[in-house]
């Protein structure tokens, strides 16, 4: 059964990663795809894979780091479509150095803009919006905002903003027929490792991850769209993550040695 066909489906970091897949994921159901990243150019070539899978597409160059592009990004979906079905919450920014060496805490901040506040500034637009149509809300998360991993304080940091935001708005969305779905990955072949910020705040320019041992992007919106379908309230898409989060809270020991090991070894 084709959930989202029709349906207006607004995607942030669409240009690469998660996103990406998740657009071309989707667009084989039909939907309204609203693809939204800094990089218009990129942005036109997945636009083009998706209407070629299906989907007719909306292309809105968007940096999520500033308000009033989120703004926009709301109100030129709702000017072009009429609606908004789907807001999905998928642009973010990675971090990959120990606080003891950091020298740039303005990556702190960063982190916090693209990876939570986006979020809040899209989700606050998007609501009545989303009210009416009964929508929901899929907040792109991380296992590392369940479980602190060494060497992303600011990215754990941002994606438990993420959770715990997301989780309080659902409580309060009760009864109005929004949906909100959060979705922790685990390690993801992804830019963002090659983007994350160093120490000294530049991108690193390489991954540090085993790529061969991680999970696809196209693997990820797999799960994520069926998690979207379902309107799961949490869906952690590894067994690691799945289990981890219960061990945790008999043994918050092992889980950090857990951490420590699968970024020690990339994988």
């Amino acid at each position: 059964m084709s959930v989202f066909a029709g349906k207006v489906v607004v995607v942030t970091g669409a240009s690469q990663g998660i996103g990406h897949a998740l657009c071309c994921e989707l667009a084989s159901q039909g939907p309204r795809l609203v693809l939204a990243a800094r990089d218009g150019g990129r942005l036109e070539v997945v636009a083009a894979e998706c209407r070629a899978l299906g989907a007719e597409t909306l292309v809105v160059p968007t940096d999520v780091s500033v308000k009033a592009d989120c703004d926009a990004l709301i109100d030129r979906t709702l000017a072009h479509f009429g609606c908004l079905d789907v807001l999905v919450n998928n642009a973010g920014a990675g971090m990959i150095a120990r606080f003891d060496e950091t020298k740039d805490l303005t990556v702190y901040e960063s982190l916090m803009r693209v990876n939570y506040l986006s979020g809040v500034w899209l989700t606050h637009r998007a609501l009545p919006a989303l009210t009416r149509s009964r929508g929901l809300i899929v907040a792109i998360a991380s296992l590392a905002g369940l479980a602190g991993v060494p060497t992303r304080t600011g990215y754990s940091a941002s994606k438990h903003a993420v959770i715990g935001f997301f989780d309080a708005l659902r409580a309060e969305l009760h009864g109005t027929g929004v949906g909100v779905t959060i979705v922790c990955p685990d390690f993801v072949i992804s830019q963002i490792h090659k983007r994350a910020l160093g120490p000294d705040g530049r991108p690193l320019g390489k991954s540090p991850m085993q790529e061969t041992k991680i999970m696809t992007a196209e693997a990820c919106a797999r799960l994520t769209v069926q998690a979207m379908a379902k309107r799961r309230r949490l869906a952690i898409l590894s067994l690691r993550g799945r289990v981890g989060r219960f061990v945790r809270l008999l043994a918050p020991g092992l889980i950090d040695q857990i951490a420590r090991k699968a970024v020690r070894e990339g994988k």
